[in-house]
């Protein structure tokens, strides 16, 4: 009986794997810069990101498009990594602020190197 429950021991503690702390896309210790930025803004705005839920490049759904986000980051030499850093606050339509925090769990998880991503993805649709 003993070794049965030692071998149940043994098996439990060598099948229960520690679960990963590293979060959404944080690199481990890099600090290298994103070799293509506008991809990786383009594959985390469309896909992973889920800011398409909210912005459209062109027009305005339940939050202002990116045409017109880039547009005032851009104008007011703002800095859209800080807002999504929630360092600053909005300079598009302050009035969405309440819904757009709800999105921040999403965005404090990405590393600066993705918030820039995202921000050249932006600002590639100024025109």
């Amino acid at each position: 009986m003993k070794k049965v429950i030692f071998l149940f021991v043994v098996l439990v503690f060598f099948s229960c794997k520690k679960e990963s702390t590293e979060s959404f896309g944080k690199p481990a210790a890099s600090t290298a810069a994103i070799e293509n930025p506008l991809a990786i803004g383009k594959e985390i705005v469309e896909g992973r990101g889920n800011c398409m839920a909210c912005h459209q490049v062109a027009t305005k759904s339940i939050g202002p498009s990116i045409q017109t986000i880039a547009k005032a980051y851009k104008g007011k030499k703002g800095d859209l990594v800080s807002f999504l850093k929630e360092e600053k606050g909005p300079i598009v339509d302050p009035s969405q602020y309440e819904v757009m925090k709800t999105n921040f769990a999403i965005t404090e998880e990405m590393s600066d190197e993705e918030l820039i991503a995202i921000e050249t993805y932006f600002y590639s649709h100024l025109k």
